[in-house]
């Protein structure tokens, strides 16, 4: 709200709220339109929901020209080293378990970090006020898969999985479809491989700027459970 009073006072040409596929909750179905109602399951999702409709509000109430951008999950160089994919390779890298949720059976959506920016860059040039855009690559793989793809890239086997109780309010499925971003003239450049790739390459490249922050986790003064 803060965020928004500022961008109405000094009248921004497009206020751009950055959201997440989270906010439609779990899917059993087909994947969700930018239509779909808002059913969070957990806290954080929930926050991410309010600020969404509170977007709404001000380009309805206020006209702040604003629209909002759900990305599925998101992965790439510089991520922080607490997340799934930043942990379970830097883990790797240092010949360390990976913990896994559950079954291993959630389902993801994977997009490399620069594919969103691009999206983000293609609604700020042609995005509509008032309007919500999906990212995503439009197709999903479970946390076991995406795990058992890294541990290619990284010369482990399955014995490196370890277990760990599900996180509460675990959603089984995010699934979001993608059409009316991609009329804008936007579409991936990344599939799930070529990205994992690429991450992989840079956390073994760049240990140093990684290495501190595992440091810190180890600690205690940061959480180390997977997101």
């Amino acid at each position: 709200q803060v965020l928004l009073d500022a961008a109405r006072t000094v009248q921004v040409p497009l206020f751009v709220q950055i959201s997440t596929d989270e906010t439609y909750g779990s899917c059993s179905g087909e994947p969700f339109g930018e239509d779909a109602p808002l059913v969070p399951r957990n806290p954080y999702s929930a926050t991410k929901a309010a600020a969404d409709l509170l977007v709404r509000s001000y380009w309805v109430t206020h006209g702040v020209p604003a629209v909002v951008v759900r990305p599925s999950n998101n992965f790439g160089p510089m991520q922080f080293p607490e997340k799934f994919l930043a942990l379970a390779i830097t883990n790797l890298l240092d010949g360390k378990e990976v913990p896994l949720y559950g079954d291993g059976e959630n389902i993801r959506e994977w997009i490399f970090v620069e594919d969103t920016c691009r999206a983000i860059e293609v609604v700020l040039g042609k995005g509509e006020p008032g309007n919500v855009y999906n990212v995503g690559l439009g197709s999903g793989v479970t946390n076991r898969d995406v795990l058992n793809r890294v541990l290619a890239l990284t010369g482990h086997g399955p014995e490196m999985i370890r277990p760990v109780p599900d996180r509460p309010g675990h959603d089984r499925r995010y699934a979001i479809a993608t059409d009316k971003i991609r009329h804008l003239g936007w579409e991936p450049e990344l599939d799930l491989d070529a990205g994992l790739t690429r991450t992989v390459t840079w956390y073994r490249e760049n240990q140093d700027w990684w290495r501190p922050l595992k440091g810190r986790a180890a600690d205690g003064r940061l959480p180390t459970t997977p997101a």
